[in-house]
């Protein structure tokens, strides 16, 4: 009978550990934390190939670093910068539609020091040019029915999040996201 009462303890005493530590295992090491802000100036693609406004990028990126514990007063912040890697592209409907494009990534360079200015990305894709032949955007096509077929709309209406992945001269894992919510149909007056 002591056995088993020492038994529960010693298990309720490691889910206790186990509920403690969860936390810590989602939170970043890396002293510094990579910020994304955006600048969006299209809220409407329209994807009919040359349609008006199109030619100019859907916004700006802004990345920052910032150093978690500013407090800590570390003079040497060289392995606190923040070497960026890739990006990564993902979608979210925001209609009650089902299809989404697929995700991509693309790979990117540069360099951030923390408390430093924000840095611009601006030459990013959110969409890959073979993504308009293929659903949900292939729906939207005349030939298709002009309709996207799970909300009989002529226009879909999604967020495309951008996450900025890189990584401290230590060594440690910095990640950031920001989303641009937008309207994609076709023949619809050009890009805006």
């Amino acid at each position: 009978m002591k056995m088993r009462t020492w038994i529960r303890i010693a298990a309720f005493g490691a889910m206790l550990s186990l509920a403690a530590c969860s936390s810590e295992i989602t939170k970043s090491a890396a002293p510094v934390e990579l910020i994304a802000t955006n600048t969006q100036v299209l809220n409407k693609i329209d994807i009919l190939t040359g349609a008006a406004n199109c030619n100019q990028p859907v916004g700006t990126i802004e990345l920052q670093v910032l150093t978690k514990n500013p407090s800590a007063g570390s003079t040497n912040t060289t392995f606190e910068q923040v070497k960026l890697t890739n990006y990564t592209v993902t979608y979210t409907r925001t209609d009650g539609g089902k299809l989404i494009p697929a995700s991509f990534s693309r790979t990117i360079s540069g360099l951030l020091s923390p408390g430093g200015g924000a840095t611009s990305l601006n030459n990013f894709l959110i969409l890959t040019p073979e993504a308009l032949n293929q659903a949900p955007f292939a729906s939207l096509l005349p030939q298709n029915g002009g309709r996207d077929p799970d909300t009989l709309s002529p226009t879909i209406h999604m967020n495309v999040t951008v996450t900025v992945f890189g990584q401290t001269l230590a060594g440690d894992n910095v990640s950031a996201s920001t989303s641009f919510p937008l309207d994609f149909c076709y023949n619809c007056s050009g890009c805006a």
